[in-house]
């Protein structure tokens, strides 16, 4: 006689796999909702988020860039733009992590995190939110572009790539950001420890001027640190030139930078308090 295993009925309260995913994402796209519509509600932070790059656009192209040369014959502008479209995805990651903080500080997070609702949709609906407002600062700063002569000239696909690279390099640094700024819970000490380590990696790369200007003990740092492969990337995106390369190392510290700090900003979150 074979034995029967009974298996226990689920009970109707208790939800499945793909009824907890569609909570969450509905979940998510509510907080999202919600981030978005504080930013419209305080327009000044919408137009300094935006003020910033669009002064480095016209710093660069007018006041510096007739004293840079750059090889091969390229217009500063061309060579400037794709620098200056990741160091934007860079910065407006400041907000992820001042925002968290600010939060944080003020108990909003532990309010949120009371309701009943899917507890990772505080976080994905702070990172989607923050990847849509990064998305409209850059296609802005490249609208700023086209009006001070800078041009895409490898075709119109490559000049999409181009910016959804820029997001995605934008999102990990988003991940990195949130987790200095729930782990750090001081949205001052946050804006200053993003300076320390921002500035210098974007400042130091190829996105504003060659690396070979650079003395030879900075050339080491600058030629294999993300930036420069990512900025390297996006210029053989929008100019024309090897991408493979580039493109590969980028795609390695990208895959690296979400494998580590992933985790670590989700532990953080939850340890949050």
């Amino acid at each position: 006689m074979t034995a029967v295993t009974a298996v226990p009925a689920r009970s109707p309260d208790d939800p499945g796999v793909l009824d907890r995913a569609r909570w969450a994402i509905s979940d998510t796209l509510t907080i999202t909702r919600r981030n978005l519509l504080v930013w419209t509600r305080v327009p000044a932070y919408l137009v300094f988020t935006v003020i910033q790059p669009v002064m480095f656009v016209l710093l660069f192209r007018y006041v510096f860039g007739g004293a840079i040369s750059v090889p091969g014959h390229i217009h500063y502008v061309n060579f400037l733009m794709p620098g200056i479209i990741a160091q934007t995805a860079a910065f407006a990651t400041f907000g992820t992590a001042i925002a968290l903080a600010q939060e944080l500080k003020k108990g909003v997070i532990d309010r949120l995190r009371s309701m009943p609702m899917a507890r990772s949709a505080v976080l994905a609906g702070r990172l989607v939110a923050d990847t849509g407002r990064m998305l409209v600062t850059i296609l802005i700063v490249v609208g700023v572009g086209y009006a001070v002569d800078f041009r895409f000239s490898n075709g119109a696909f490559n000049a999409i790539l181009m910016v959804v690279l820029a997001t995605v390099f934008g999102l990990a640094i988003c991940l990195i950001s949130a987790f200095t700024g729930l782990a750090i819970g001081d949205e001052e000490s946050v804006q200053a420890f993003g300076l320390i380590w921002l500035f210098p990696l974007t400042f130091l790369s190829s996105a504003f001027v060659p690396i070979s200007s650079m003395p030879g003990w900075l050339q080491a740092f600058a030629n294999n640190q993300p930036v420069t492969y990512v900025v390297n990337t996006m210029r053989s995106l929008a100019l024309g030139g090897p991408i493979a390369s580039n493109f590969w190392k980028a795609a390695i510290w990208l895959v690296g930078i979400f494998v580590v700090f992933s985790p670590l900003a989700v532990r953080a979150y939850k340890r949050a308090s």
